[in-house]
């Protein structure tokens, strides 16, 4: 009997002296190195390679490296989720004993972390009003040691002081970490602008099809970043190749969709404003959102694609407007190609008491829109129908 091929022993990667255009998907979670000594090189920082899919990719770099160009820095890291970034960055740069201030209308997840996961660990938080920088003076304690915040909040799109907040951790010293999700490099160079670390849930706008999930950090500090690394690949809080890969994909078209979701936004929220179910609209770039002249001079023109109201009626009114609406996806999530609706009563701040969601004005016929890159006249006439049917 003839000996079988064997199949088992990998076959080289065909070399070639041309180069692939698109970037090869690279599943594999091992590497092969040739010795011991150069794993120790690989390891100990003298060579580049990689050892095991947790620790690090070539997909992951890719991706790490785009969005490093998009902040102006580098050495940033993919993570699994967004919220996988913030615990990295929490987890690796704070221990027991030590305190944040952060913002009081952040991330739902990222507030369920710092007021009920965190203490567990010995961890305290305060969250304070960001765009009050008394506010925010005043919550510091000898024992913090790190400043949170969102620039553009949510849901209810108030713009925090960042000139205010980054002259509070200078003279504080205290670690500025931004969470730059909403606004996006385009919107506001958070690293540029002095903050210590920044994060992004890529699965938002800059991967924008809302096919995949993963986070992003860049910290200025080395030894700093080095530990939230560590805490990242210890928690195995890894990104997969094939997320990266499509990512990737994504921040190709991120500018194009960028504004041509910014601009309907705009035109979106004057129509959402004049609508007669509509009690208030919430947009940056409207004279009449409490913080425009903020957001003007931060944010340089760029007021993004993000779009709150809230509607004169309560939760029936709520349903009547998406069910009238099926095309409208109704899904807790943002930055999409296409338009989302979100109801945070419902869905993001659905944990707090309903005084507390009444403090921040979210009320039960209160909306996020986030806009997408559909024709305007086609969102125009969806709303439309969709309000009609709150009134």
């Amino acid at each position: 009997m003839a000996e079988r091929p064997n199949l088992v022993r990998r076959t080289a990667f065909p070399s070639s002296v041309s180069r692939a255009v698109a970037t090869p998907l690279q599943p594999s979670v091992v590497y092969s190195s040739p010795d011991p000594d150069a794993l120790d090189d690989q390891y100990e920082g003298r060579a580049k390679g990689y050892t095991y899919g947790r620790e690090g990719h070539p997909n992951a770099d890719v991706l790490a490296q785009m969005i490093d160009r998009l902040e102006g820095g580098e050495g940033g890291i993919v993570t699994g989720s967004g919220m996988s970034a913030v615990t990295a960055t929490l987890l690796g740069l704070l221990s027991a004993g030590d305190h944040i201030v952060g913002g009081n209308q952040l991330y739902g997840r990222s507030l369920r972390m710092m007021t009920q996961d965190l203490p567990r660990w010995g961890i305290t938080s305060t969250l304070v009003d960001p765009t009050d920088i008394a506010a925010m003076r005043a919550a510091i304690t000898p024992a913090t040691k790190l400043l949170l915040v969102e620039v553009v909040s949510n849901p209810t799109l108030r713009i925090a002081d960042m000139e205010g907040i980054e002259a509070l951790a200078r003279d504080t010293g205290l670690i500025l970490v931004v969470d730059n999700t909403f606004t996006t490099p385009y919107g506001f160079p958070a690293y540029t602008r002095g903050a210590d670390v920044v994060i992004h849930s890529v699965t938002k706008l800059l991967a924008g099809h809302s096919d995949v999930t993963l986070g992003y950090v860049l910290a200025r500090d080395p030894a700093r970043r080095k530990a939230i690394y560590d805490t990242n690949v210890t928690l195995g809080l890894t990104a997969s190749p094939w997320d990266c890969w499509m990512a990737e994909r994504g921040l190709y078209t991120f500018d194009m969709r960028f504004e041509r979701a910014q601009a309907n936004a705009a035109a979106l929220a004057d129509m959402i404003g004049a609508h007669d179910a509509v009690e208030a609209v919430l947009y940056p770039g409207r004279p009449d959102h409490p913080d425009h002249n903020r957001a003007g001079a931060l944010l340089d023109g760029q007021f993004g694609n993000m779009v709150s109201f809230r509607l004169k009626g309560g939760r029936a009114q709520a349903n009547a407007l998406t069910r009238a609406a099926p095309q409208l996806a109704f899904a807790p999530t943002l930055g999409d190609v296409g338009t989302t609706l979100s109801h945070p009563a419902s869905s993001s701040h659905r944990a707090l008491t309903p005084e507390g969601r009444a403090a921040l004005g979210i009320t039960e016929g209160f909306f996020r829109v986030s806009v997408g890159c559909e024709p305007i006249e086609l969102l125009g006439r969806d709303f439309r129908a969709a309000l009609d049917a709150a009134v």
